[in-house]
Parts: structure tokens; sequence; C-alpha cells
């Protein structure tokens, strides 16, 4: 745990008692300061009690009596409308932060030079982090991993000189991080999401630039028009610069992806050209992933990773639970659990990392849009397997263009697309489920899908399961 006394001495209220909510009220607590935490769960309430945080009623509370609010990334902040909370801390005059400026601010106080790595964009950050890590770790250095991926920041340790803390980041913790300034910042792509939480696509978007704009060397892709914006500006400050990348087509002076292989043409001592190549590596697969795998390996090098222990880093990648996830083998047919996949922007990185073949699992709760936009990717399926309420409607969409069967459940489909598969004359079919929906129909949430999935697949008779690390 990082030790927060910040507010030492003071009172500050605390909304949100999830598992990063409870481990900061303790780091909070652990630094002297006095925490009044509530939500608006009861269970949460009561799970936040059983760990000895003090659970107060800030809505009969004295909002004079506080330093600040420390919110929740989850709480709306200012779309639709801002939370009760913040609409009382701004009538009493108080700052309103979240956990990672906790954390930023106990870095400057206690070790201001300690390495700290912040990866986010739309898509593809927790994969990046986790690799990030990877690399960092198969180098030989201590690392601490967290943030929006698995670990609260704060249930972390504490920053020292020779720690990497290595954070994931979404737009909702960035807006709450008006300190952000991590050693290496990496801005990875931006399409639109969460616009009912920031209005705007461009606010959305000047939101995730802050993670860059005070980084001491800021990463960015050169892929999409918000990005390449976001880069020409670093570039035209004199105070800063920033190496950009593209897995589109060489970029000049930058780093870029051609095919499967990473090359760096910027101005990088004693290296120059490619340096890895991601064929053969199942978990990172497709070109969504070649984006992931160029970045983490930029971050590392500024981090001080030698370039010769990247291949190998890169090779031994497990890859994260739910996401291009090799589950096993049944002959020559693959099994991948892409449950994360819960809307048609992801699913269409799963269909193009294989070029035919794909006995989709298809369907749950449907986004807008269903899957029309996936509309190209057609030829590549050899069936399409249809599960939960966007069943009639997917079908309609998919016509007489793909074959499918009304499968209903994640169990009929696995047994209809695993014989299905077995009968391909393919060199490698796959039985890909990459939703491109929401699991709430059928799930709790993608990773009890995914883990369902999982199971499923290794109960087939003579399935390989594939050894995860």
């Amino acid at each position: 745990m990082i030790r927060v006394s910040i507010f030492e001495g003071k009172k500050v209220a605390l909304f949100g008692l999830g598992a990063s909510g409870r481990a900061t009220a303790l780091a909070l607590q652990a630094g002297g300061v006095e925490v009044a935490a509530w939500d608006d769960s009861t269970a949460a309430c009561a799970a936040a009690r059983g760990e000895g945080i003090p659970v107060v009623d800030l809505k009969t509370a004295d909002w004079g009596e506080f330093a600040a609010l420390i919110l929740a990334p989850g709480v709306p902040l200012t779309h639709p409308e801002p939370h009760w909370t913040v609409v009382n801390a701004r009538n009493a005059g108080i700052e309103i932060i979240g956990d990672v400026e906790l954390f930023c601010r106990v870095r400057a106080q206690i070790c201001p030079d300690a390495p700290f790595a912040a990866i986010t964009g739309t898509n593809g950050k927790s994969t990046t982090t986790a690799l990030l890590a990877h690399i960092l770790r198969s180098a030989g250095r201590d690392v601490a991993l967290g943030g929006n991926i698995g670990t609260p920041i704060l249930a972390l340790p504490e920053p020292a000189p020779d720690r990497v803390h290595v954070v994931e980041l979404s737009s909702f913790q960035i807006d709450l991080t008006p300190s952000l300034a991590p050693t290496v910042g990496v801005l990875l792509n931006l399409t639109p999401d969460h616009l009912d939480r920031h209005g705007t696509m461009e606010r959305y978007a000047a939101i995730k630039e802050r993670l860059v704009a005070k980084s001491r060397h800021a990463i960015v892709s050169t892929d999409d028009t918000y990005c390449r914006a976001i880069a020409q500006r670093l570039q035209a400050r004199v105070d800063g610069s920033a190496d950009v990348f593209s897995v589109l087509g060489p970029v000049p002076g930058g780093w870029s992806a051609e095919g499967t292989r990473l090359v760096c043409d910027a101005a990088w001592p004693g290296f120059h050209g490619p340096f890895a190549d991601l064929d053969g590596i199942g978990t990172l697969r497709g070109r969504h992933n070649a984006q992931n795998a160029l970045a983490a390996c930029m971050a590392a090098l500024r981090l001080g990773v030698d370039p010769e222990q990247l291949p190998p880093a890169l090779a031994t990648f497990p890859g994260l639970p739910h996401r291009m996830e090799e589950v096993g083998r049944l002959g020559s047919v693959l099994f991948i659990n892409d449950s994360k996949a819960t809307n048609a922007d992801s699913t269409e990185k799963a269909l193009s990392a294989f070029p035919r073949d794909i006995f989709w699992i298809v369907g749950g709760r449907p986004k807008e849009g269903g899957i029309e936009p996936l509309r190209d990717y057609f030829p590549r399926i050899a069936k399409a397997y249809l599960i939960g309420e966007s069943a009639e409607a997917f079908a309609a969409t998919l016509g007489n263009s793909v074959p499918f069967d009304h499968s209903g459940t994640l169990e009929a489909a696995v047994q209809a697309a695993a014989r299905d598969a077995a009968h391909c004359s393919g060199a490698e079919p796959v039985v890909l489920l990459s939703p491109a929906c929401a699991s709430y129909d059928q799930f709790k949430n993608f990773e009890q899908r995914g883990d369902a999935f999982r199971r499923l697949v290794t109960a087939l008779p003579g399935v390989t399961v594939t050894n995860r690390s």
C-alpha cells in the first residue's frame, strides 16, 4: 500500500467504495487523514465497514469540514450531469480529485524521479500496459502494475528510484488527475467512446491528451485524426516533442509496423531498421496488436531496456484473458476467446487477424449499429453462430452473405462451431468468440462469458489446452 499523507490531519470526503475506493480510503487513513466515505450501494458500504473504513452519509454531512472530495472514476464529473457529490464539493469550494492524483502527489513528494509509465487510448491500453510490464520484468526490472488494469494504484508498492510503475488510465481517471506528468506517456488511438460521460469527441480527446501533454517522453500514434493532431501539437512545442508511430505505413523519423515486423526509423543511437517480428506470436495477432507491441517497445526503450531484450520478451508474452486469448486446439482447429470485444469496433480487430475459415460466435445485448460495420469481413466467415438477444437482428444483417446457425446459448454455439470447424478443409480454421455485444443478457460480465467459453472448449474431447503463464 502507498501511504498518502497529503491531507494529514485533515478530513476528506470519499465517494465510491469499489476496490479502488476502499484501497484509497485505507491509504489515506494510513497517512493520518480522517476519511468520510460513502457509496450509493449498501453492499459496498458494508464491505468498507468490514475493512475498518469510516462510512458517513455524505448527503447529510457538513461539506465545509472537508479539504477535498476523492471521487471514484466511475462517477459522473460533468456529463450527463455532475453527480450530487460533485455539486456539493463545488459549492463548498474544495478540489475534486481521484486516486491517481493522490499517487502523483505522493510520487512528487517522496521520489519525483521514480519511473512512471502511463498508458491510455480507446482500445488496446490493457494489452499494451501488460506487455510493457512483461518486457520490463523480462529485463530484470522491479515493476508495479495497476491502475485501470488489475490492482488499484494506491494498493501498489510506493514509488522508488528502482521501481517502475506501469499504469493503465481511463479517460475518467485522467479527468481527475490534474498533475499527471509521467516519465513516459503513451496514447494509442482515439475513436468515439464514453461520449455520454464527456459530451463531445473533442472533449474526450482533450482529456486523453492530458496524459501525454506533460510527459517527459510522449509516445503518440498518428493513425487517427485526433492522435495525429495531438502529436503535431506536441512536436510544435519549444519545450517538448513526441515519439510518433504508425501501423498504417512508414513514419519518417518515427516508428512503424511493416506487416508483422516492427521498424525503427527514429534517431536512436546504434539502433535502426527492423528490430522485432511478431510472426508466430499468437498472443499478438493482428494489426491492432502490432500497434500495442510497437508502443510497448518504444516505452520500454525510453525506460532503459536494451533493444536486444525486446524480441525474446515479445515472444514470451502470455497475453490477457478474454482478449484474443488462445484457449486450445482440436486437431487443426484453433479456439480464440475474445469475449472482451463488446462492440463492432473491437470485433473488427479480431476478424481482421484471420484471413479465412472463421467460425464466429457472435451476439448478446447489441450495441448501436450492430454488426453492419463488419460487412467487409463477412467473406472471411465460414459460418456464424448467433447467441443472445441480438440473434434475430444479426440474422437479418447477415442475410444471404454468411451462413448462420441460431444457436441461442454459448454452449450450443461452441458444440456446433467445433463440429463444423473440424470438417473444414482449411489449414487452420478458427472458432472465434468475439461477440460484438455486451454480455448482460446471459452473463454478469464479459469475464464470466469468456470463462464459460474456456470451460466449454476445454471440456471438448481431444482438445489440447493452451498453456498460459
